[in-house]
């Protein structure tokens, strides 16, 4: 009994002990290199921290041990790999590349009711206002844009996958970003509604309609481009209340 525990202490010691190589030069500092010695030291292990400092290390270390990157970790003398493997052998989630995520849409409507509250409470000082609420919609609207805007070509070649005003005249697909855009700015100062509420409610109703056709009729998977071009977020239930948020505040204007 003492022998199996002093045995399993051992193994526990030597599972707590890595040694990482990782990239340190005066040209470049290997981010991911960084990344993964914290996360070795969170998880408790005694880290063995072997810089490499020139390009011919580099060159050397790899050449050793038949690997075309780093950082690499070795844990027990076994070769675990970067940052990603070492996240993996620790049973820690990995996004693997090309994998959808709602995160990006959650983050902007978290952020959009935040910087709501937050403009309530400085001009009510109360946080729970119906303003706040037409400001989460316009504030949403002008943030959803803006991601957008970043590169308008990548949107508009997303968009044209699944809008169907887009697909019979491609330069909607140019104007939407802009045109939401300015009807968040106008929507949020609450000015020139005579303007603001059509092209909401025209962008937001087409919007709608070809979400509902594609995802829901036509059974297609997708992704949408209501956070850019290069997003990774599926086209669904998110993606049709961006637009829903946009006929719901266009018509409250309106009964206003």
């Amino acid at each position: 009994m003492a022998i199996g525990k002093h045995a399993m202490n051992i193994q526990s010691q030597i599972r707590k002990q890595a040694r990482l190589h990782r990239m340190v030069t005066d040209e470049h500092f290997c981010p991911y290199g960084l990344k993964t010695k914290a996360l070795l030291e969170r998880e408790g292990f005694e880290v063995d921290d072997r810089l490499l400092r020139s390009r011919a290390e580099i060159d050397a270390f790899k050449l050793e041990h038949g690997v075309s990157t780093t950082p690499q970790v070795f844990i027990g003398g076994q070769r675990i790999g970067g940052y990603e493997d070492l996240r993996r052998h620790l049973g820690k989630p990995v996004q693997e590349p090309g994998a959808t995520s709602y995160q990006p849409v959650l983050a902007v409507f978290a952020t959009a009711g935040a910087m709501a509250f937050a403009a309530s409470w400085a001009a009510f000082g109360d946080v729970l206002t119906m303003r706040a609420g037409e400001w989460f919609i316009a504030f949403s609207m002008c943030i959803l844009a803006m991601l957008k805007l970043q590169n308008v070509e990548k949107f508009a070649t997303m968009f044209l996958t699944y809008d169907l005003l887009a697909r019979r005249y491609v330069q909607y697909g140019y104007v939407y970003p802009f045109a939401e855009a300015g009807a968040g700015v106008l929507m949020a100062a609450g000015a020139m509604a005579w303007l603001s509420v059509p092209v909401a409610l025209f962008i937001g109703t087409i919007g709608a309609v070809s979400v509902i056709k594609a995802v829901y009729i036509d059974r297609r998977a997708l992704k949408c481009a209501c956070v850019g071009g290069d997003s990774n977020v599926p086209l669904g239930a998110l993606s049709l209340t961006e637009n829903l948020m946009m006929i719901a505040m266009a018509g409250w204007m309106l009964a206003k």
